[in-house]
């Protein structure tokens, strides 16, 4: 791995030593000494770098040779590779060596105030890091950069309305369509709001998530939640619906809430007739499990076992077994009463275990639902994976 670095090292600072002594030869009297001393620091600075002594190397290097219009893409290309490599603190003096030249052109500028923007953030300075950045958006050079770069801090710091409004920037500059990242800030605000219980903040933040993003899946639980939490269970029975023609796939998500604002009205037969249709149309474990707890309290435990029994002859799952199991040790008693126990604890511990989520972009997975992968941090990538279904 050393040599990697050296020989990636070298080939940057051997055009560089080369401009240097160029431009060294055409500098007056008093700058010869500085040309005739070049060579030695030069090679002493290769034969440390050989040594597998970088840091010495490195150092002379930064010190020898000199930054100028035709060597500042090597002192830039010096500054990334320092950064890749987590030397944070050399990446920063590097670029701030170059800003610090007067013949900069406005391009190389602002080229080295990005490569600098990019040091401090990842040295977790983010508001020197904003700061730049703001300033490349204003003058409108790496204009589309910046912004991303600037989304990127304002999600870390969780402001939502300057990540919203950056946003909108971008996408007036010609970037791609956010409107799907703009609905999800207006999600996070609105379950902000929720949780100081501010509902009519909250339900306003999510009807503007809806606006931006009509498909947002996201938008529509928390309006869900809104309305049942301010007891209007039919608005939040028509909010959770809205899933199924958004994404079928997350209608799991709700099924548990929706059965709930259905028997707060009373409507079993509605609730009953819903996900009847709904099994039909995809077939989902979630949405058959509360089927059977249905099927159960209107016909009884027999026609719930016979329920649950057809589905796993046509499509085996885990929680299907899990399931029956506990359908079973409604009607047992003693020793087989607890052997089934042992046995539902054991199917349990499996369910447990199996990752219901998965990030379709870097394939992360876990048993939680997150809106953004806390792997790669992309949003609407993670959906239930269906591994927990299968046996």
């Amino acid at each position: 791995m050393f040599f990697d670095h050296a020989s990636v090292l070298i080939s940057l600072l051997l055009p560089l030593a080369a401009g240097s002594g160029w431009v060294a030869g055409r500098y007056d009297h008093k700058r010869q000494r500085a040309r005739k001393d070049l060579p030695s620091a030069y090679f002493k600075g290769l034969n440390f770098l050989l040594n597998e002594q970088a840091d010495k190397a490195i150092e002379i290097f930064i010190k020898v040779l000199e930054v100028n219009s035709e060597t500042v893409e090597t002192h830039l290309a010096l500054g990334s590779l320092f950064r890749r490599r987590g030397e944070v603190e050399r990446a920063i003096r590097v670029h701030q060596n170059i800003i610090a030249r007067p013949a900069l052109d406005r391009d190389q500028r602002a080229r080295a105030l990005l490569e600098l923007g990019q040091d401090y953030l990842k040295a977790g300075l983010l508001d020197r890091a904003e700061n730049l950045f703001l300033e490349l958006a204003e003058i409108r050079i790496h204009n589309g950069e910046a912004l991303r770069l600037l989304m990127h801090i304002y999600q870390q710091e969780r402001d939502w309305e300057k990540a919203i409004s950056v946003c909108r920037r971008l996408g007036r500059a010609g970037g791609p369509g956010l409107s799907d990242i703009i609905a999800q800030y207006y999600c996070e605000l609105a379950e902000e709001a929720y949780k100081a219980n501010d509902q009519e903040l909250a339900f306003e933040q999510a009807r503007r998530a809806l606006q931006s993003d009509k498909s947002c899946v996201r938008a529509s639980i928390v309006l869900g939640q809104i309305e049942a939490k301010s007891g209007r269970h039919k608005e939040a029975i028509k909010a959770w619906r809205r899933v199924e023609g958004q994404n079928p796939v997350y209608l799991g998500e709700v099924a548990q809430l929706l059965a709930q604002s259905f028997r707060a009205l009373g409507d079993e037969d509605g609730l009953y007739r819903f996900f009847q249709e709904a099994l039909a149309r995809h077939r989902d474990i979630s949405v058959m499990l509360v089927l059977a707890d249905v099927v159960e309290r209107r016909e009884g435990v027999v026609a719930a076992e016979a329920f649950v029994v057809s589905w796993l002859r046509r499509q085996p799952s885990v929680r299907g077994l899990n399931r029956l199991i506990g359908l079973h040790m409604a009607q047992a008693t003693g020793d087989v009463r607890e052997d089934l126990a042992i046995l539902k604890g054991i199917i349990e511990k499996i369910v447990e275990g199996r990752r219901r989520y998965l990030c379709h972009h870097c394939g992360f997975s876990g048993q939680s639902l997150h809106w953004q992968c806390p792997s790669c941090h992309r949003w609407n990538t993670v959906m239930p994976s269906g591994e927990d279904d299968v046996v």
